[in-house]
């Protein structure tokens, strides 16, 4: 994934979670079908344009939905400047509920719990890159964003 290997620990964003971010942030899909996800826009087929920005609104309604789980400090740490406080599994479980989870992983190809931690690990990189000067971009421009990397 190229310009978001530095926010990774280790520095490389596999595949399978390439596939769940796209779905969280801009919808898209590398591999899958179909399905339902909790209260959200059903996953979208691999090509299909994006409907509302990502499974969880995009990015906004995946910041919105962490911080309404009590998550507010540990988000604003990833939009500003200075360090990203780590979000354990736990967390990200309980934030984006059971069903986005295990569709998530399942369009992935990965355990929940394998997931988890690697969400866990790379998002407050990928999102503190996706939000330079703590603006959250609108969803076509992380699509942009996206389809570059």
């Amino acid at each position: 994934m190229g310009m978001f290997d530095d926010a990774v620990p280790g520095g490389n964003i596999t595949k399978p979670l390439m596939v769940a971010l796209g779905a969280l942030l801009v919808g898209k899909m590398l591999s899958g079908s179909s399905a339902p996800a909790e209260a959200q826009a059903p996953l979208p087929q691999p090509g299909a344009a994006p409907q509302g920005g990502g499974l969880m609104g995009g990015l906004g309604g995946l910041l919105d939905k962490l911080t309404n789980a009590g998550h507010g400090s540990t988000v604003s740490s990833w939009l500003g400047s200075g360090q990203n406080e780590p979000i354990q599994p736990t967390q990200l479980q309980s934030a984006l509920g059971q069903t986005t989870i295990a569709d998530l992983a399942r369009h992935a190809g990965i355990s929940e719990q394998e997931l988890l931690a690697q969400l866990s690990q790379t998002l407050p990189g990928v999102v503190d890159k996706l939000t330079p000067n703590g603006r959250v971009p609108p969803p076509n421009e992380i699509q942009s964003v996206w389809n570059r990397a």
